[in-house]
């Protein structure tokens, strides 16, 4: 690999890394300023809003900018990241309910437990809406 160029997720790996350890919110020049000025300012707007739109970062105005930083609890957004990439995969496939099947086999026995716990919840939690 040369200089100019990343292995896949690596940009973003990099800028959750920045934002992580900056501890507030950065707006993009400063993203792309501690990740160095070989990265078009484009490039660090893009992977911060794909990172944004995954669920990985917040973003708040910062005058007529965004001003964008990692969620309190890495643990949640981890988890939101994870079932968003989920659903992409049940979503594209034509054998929903196929997947889900095989899906539900390969479980444990205490992640089954875990899953009808979650299920009997949000059952009731529906139900309870207005």
């Amino acid at each position: 690999m040369t200089a100019g160029t990343r292995r896949r997720g690596a940009l973003e790996h990099e800028v959750l890394g920045c934002l992580a350890a900056a501890g507030r919110p950065l707006t993009v020049a400063e993203v792309q300023a501690d990740l160095g000025a070989d990265l078009a300012y484009t490039t660090v707007l893009t992977a911060l809003s794909r990172l944004h739109a995954k669920g990985a970062l917040i973003r708040e105005s910062a005058g007529r900018r965004y001003a964008y930083a990692v969620p309190a609890d890495p643990t949640a957004m981890d988890a939101r990241m994870t079932a968003r990439r989920m659903a992409r995969v049940l979503e594209s496939g034509e054998d929903r309910a196929g997947v889900l099947a095989r899906f539900v086999a390969d479980l444990t026995p205490a992640d089954e437990r875990l899953l009808g716990e979650l299920l009997a919840a949000g059952r009731e939690e529906r139900s309870s809406r207005p």
